[in-house]
């Protein structure tokens, strides 16, 4: 075990203040309303039952972590009083027990006290059998949560953690309040459908009404601990539509004040830009456009069973259609089409910070659609009848590339089906309304946790800017299933003991470089698997009206985690 404490300065970087507003407002709501679009509408108000960016963000208005990444990736207080470290003593020597002190007089927004027992909770809440939690990787290796007094949080981990910062930091990891949910731990989370709607929080924003897959509505948190914030007094969070019209309802219409992800091909928003109502904010972070590769078989004759380790894909399990399926594809091109300067192609499923980098997979960057071809023949697909499409032992290479709805994806979906149809493998195209796709509904058939098809396309990234969490999105464990209500990080159902063996080694190494080559070699595992087919670097794109001041675009954690400072900007 390597037991360096270098990490916490590295990583950490300065530990800051949080003093991020530009202008003192007179008194919390004086500025009206403010609107909101995602074009992805959340499902949910609970960032524990779903792994999706929709879900994460719009919860971020209401719950809050104990502290979170700011827009440079430094860790930042928030409910706590500080940031805990082993040189200011809040994380032991032996770096086994990190101490957490929650500020005096925080305040739920129903008026009650915000306590340990509330942070402690979140851990048992997420941590319990039959559950299903989409976070629990950020409680990997707590064995314990200690609350020897109403503000102090004492966690123990099993082995030291050089990096203790995973529970209850950052916008995946926030604080839910115990009296509230204290009967929807285990099988009941899924169910429990008032509190997964409007939770009780301590951020800016309290719900007052929920229309799943459509809008949330607002208003200023009455318990707030700042008594000037928010400036706006209600808030609109729409979702729904496409990535275009959201963009053009900020930059064109001035309909809404900010649109997440304006992921729309540059000259339309060149286009909107010239209208002058807003601007566009972005910044590069760690979000991997990527084709998710089904090791199970989706079969629907299968039942339950169907798109679960019980049954191996009946071709994706041969690891040379995977390689020329990756190999097929043309990533500048698909670049230089959908984002432009806001991309650029990319061999890794993590692609920063600089450290992580790894460069082991560079020759993904040229398409080679002759060698994808010549990898398949050696494998011994081959196309038998004559009707372009390669088969083996009967089976044909025929599969169902699913994606969310949205322009730019429609576009990837239709070029690279004809690199994969020119190699000989057949591909039927289908897209799903992004608020049904990255939602995290156990019953519904087309999420892309369920993985109902072969091949899928999406884009995420983590919170912070260390990966250790990340990395153990790929655990045999972290496989979505029916035993975890179908939630999980595992897309590909891959499952290694070499790789498990990384993550536990990475929990333990302390040294930066030690941790970059552990979290470099994961990366070069997958990649060299093919179980995860890189295409972009995606920067964050995102628009605000030109009246909408205090957006600081944040590629570390939530977009919405600084709206507490957000303000009209009068004229």
């Amino acid at each position: 075990m390597k037991l360096k404490t270098a990490l916490m300065g590295t990583v950490l970087g300065t530990v800051a203040t949080l003093s991020m507003a530009p202008a003192a407002f007179a008194e919390r709501g004086a500025d009206g309303h403010v609107n909101i679009i995602y074009y992805q509408a959340p499902s949910t108000m609970n960032p524990y039952l779903s792994g999706g960016t929709k879900e994460l963000e719009s919860a971020s208005l209401v719950l809050e972590p104990l502290a979170r990444y700011d827009e440079t990736g430094a860790i930042v207080p928030f409910l706590a009083e500080s940031v805990p470290t082993v040189e200011n003593g809040g994380v032991s020597e032996d770096l086994t027990t990190i101490t957490w002190k929650l500020k005096e007089g925080l305040k739920w927004s129903d008026g009650s006290d915000l306590t340990s027992e509330d942070v402690k909770f979140t851990w048992e809440y997420c941590t319990s059998e039959g559950g299903g939690c989409s976070q629990s990787e950020k409680y990997n290796d707590v064995v314990s949560v200690e609350t020897p007094d109403a503000l102090t949080v004492i966690v123990t981990f099993g082995v030291p953690k050089p990096f203790p910062y995973g529970p209850f930091v950052g916008a995946q990891a926030p604080i839910v309040q115990k009296a509230q949910f204290a009967n929807c731990t285990g099988e009941a989370m899924a169910s429990c459908t008032d509190q997964n709607f409007a939770p009780i929080g301590t951020g800016p924003f309290v719900v007052d009404e929920f229309k799943t897959n459509d809008v949330v509505s607002l208003s200023a948190n009455p318990n707030y601990r700042d008594p000037a914030k928010p400036a706006f007094a209600t808030a609109t969070l729409k979702g729904g539509g496409d990535a275009q019209s959201a963009a053009r309802s900020v930059l064109e219409t001035g309909e809404f004040d900010y649109a997440w992800n304006t992921q729309v091909a540059p000259d339309l928003l060149e286009a909107m830009l010239a209208k002058g109502q807003g601007q566009l904010v972005s910044a590069y972070g760690t979000l991997v456009e990527r084709i998710m590769v089904n090791l199970t078989d989706p079969n629907p004759a299968l039942g339950d069973e169907r798109a679960t380790a019980a049954h191996p894909h009946p071709f994706l399990s041969d690891i040379a259609v995977r390689k020329a399926l990756s190999m097929a594809i043309d990533r500048a091109l698909l670049t230089e089409i959908g984002y432009g300067d806001a991309g650029r192609p990319t061999c890794n499923v993590l692609p920063a910070p600089e450290i992580y980098k790894s460069t082991a997979n560079d020759a993904c960057l040229t398409q080679d659609i002759e060698g994808a071809k010549a990898v398949l023949e050696e494998a011994g697909w081959v196309d038998s009848d004559g009707d372009g499409i390669r088969e083996k032992d009967g089976v044909k290479l025929s599969l169902l590339f699913q994606s969310s709805t949205n322009a730019i994806r429609q576009d990837f979906q239709a070029i690279i089906k004809q690199w994969w149809e020119e190699i000989g493998v057949e591909t039927e195209l289908r897209n799903i309304d992004a608020s049904v796709f990255f939602g995290g509904d156990a019953g519904s058939p087309d999420t892309f946790q369920k993985f109902y098809a072969d091949v899928e396309m999406y884009a995420n990234n983590f919170d912070g800017t260390d990966p250790e969490a990340y990395m153990a999105n790929w655990e045999c464990v972290q496989a979505p299933r029916p035993e975890t209500q179908w939630q999980g990080n595992n897309m590909p159902r891959f499952c290694a003991e070499e790789y498990d063996a990384l993550v536990a080694e990475m929990a333990e190494t302390g040294d930066i470089n030690e941790r970059a080559e552990l979290a470099k070699s994961m990366n070069d595992m997958l990649m060299q698997e093919y179980v995860i087919i890189p295409l972009v670097d995606r920067g964050r794109l995102s628009a605000h009206a030109n009246s909408l001041g205090g957006v600081i675009l944040n590629t570390w954690d939530s977009e919405l985690w600084n709206a507490a400072d957000w303000y009209r900007i009068k004229e």
